[in-house]
């Protein structure tokens, strides 16, 4: 062998040693591009965890459903295949319908108490939920509190522009409220929206303001309501029987890691969501900022069959769970 070639196999060996050096790894899947606010805190996270593990804990990112549809993380994550996911509250749809409890319209959309969430009894009702179907949650990422109701059509303004509207739905309970004024919801992820809107399989989408311009919905819708409908987090959950294998040390590490990472996800998606209007007017979507009328206007006709959809669906937990969320 020479000297060149020996040289190669050693760093190559070298670098094969390097890569095989951390003792955990935490595979991360989650549903948006890298584009979206969402990913950039996510791969903060990861460099700290790195940083503080000095490399024993690493940290691989899947974003844009790479290796796990929305819907599939839960599932993925419960058997072990992957160690983590991250999706919406309302992901959860009927499987845990206090999750919904954020997506009552005007009902949570203070920023100090958004702040107050984490940590707070009522997201320790909802990790409770979260535990009884077999994953461990690790940390709320908030994400939106300003939603834009989007359209190719016409604008959607007032209650009676919404009539008979194939708009994208959430979930049944939060749909509640569209039903109520006589738009045609469909529950349907994120990543499958702009394609329904671009085909016309929908003719109105909602979704966080900032979404709207990392999806690129202004290519194929020309008009856009932006209101403090409700508020949204995406939440890290991992596998429970791979945490309590870690040790003591790596799940502090990972704890503090997501702490950070709720913190710093509050400031994000304020900076992000104040730039998102901004950046679709420039791409030539019309935008409308909801006016305190227009506000009170569509709390009295949607938050009430919100409420009673929720809490049919969630009895005295749910009754519980909004009292909680009322008094942060």
């Amino acid at each position: 062998m020479t000297f060149r070639v020996f040289g190669a196999a050693l760093a190559a060996w070298l670098l094969g040693g390097t890569a095989q050096a951390a003792d955990v790894t935490m595979r991360i899947s989650h549903p948006v591009p890298v584009a979206h606010h969402l990913h950039k805190a996510l791969d903060g996270f990861r460099a700290e965890v790195e940083k503080q593990s000095a490399g024993k804990i690493e940290v691989k990112i899947f974003p844009s459903e790479q290796v796990a549809k929305a819907g599939e993380n839960h599932p993925q994550v419960a058997r072990g295949a992957i160690e983590a996911g991250v999706v919406t509250n309302f992901q959860w749809g009927n499987t845990i319908p206090e999750m919904n409890v954020m997506t009552i319209p005007y009902l949570f959309t203070d920023l100090e108490r958004i702040k107050k969430f984490p940590g707070s009894d009522a997201a320790k009702v909802l990790e409770q939920k979260l535990e009884q179907k077999g994953v461990k949650n690790l940390a709320w990422l908030y994400i939106t509190r300003q939603s834009i109701f989007t359209s190719g059509k016409k604008p959607l303004v007032e209650l009676t522009d919404f009539k008979g509207v194939k708009i994208r739905g959430l979930s049944t309970i939060s749909d509640a409220g569209l039903v109520a004024i006589g738009a045609a919801p469909t529950p349907m992820a994120a990543p499958e929206v702009y394609q329904a809107l671009e085909s016309g399989v929908l003719d109105a989408g909602i979704t966080d303001i900032s979404a709207a311009v990392s999806r690129k919905f202004f290519e194929v819708q020309k008009f856009g309501t932006v209101a403090p409908y409700f508020s949204v987090y995406f939440h890290m959950f991992v596998n429970p029987a791979w945490w309590s294998k870690l040790t003591s040390a790596q799940r502090g590490i990972l704890e503090a890691a997501a702490r950070n990472a709720e913190g710093d996800m509050v400031g994000l998606t304020e900076a992000t969501a104040s730039a998102a209007a901004k950046q679709l007017r420039e791409r030539g979507m019309t935008i409308h900022d909801q006016t305190p009328a227009q506000q009170k206007s569509w709390e009295a006709a949607m938050q009430k069959p919100v409420i009673d959809a929720f809490v049919k669906a969630t009895g005295d937990d749910g009754r519980k769970l909004i009292e909680l969320m009322s008094k942060l």
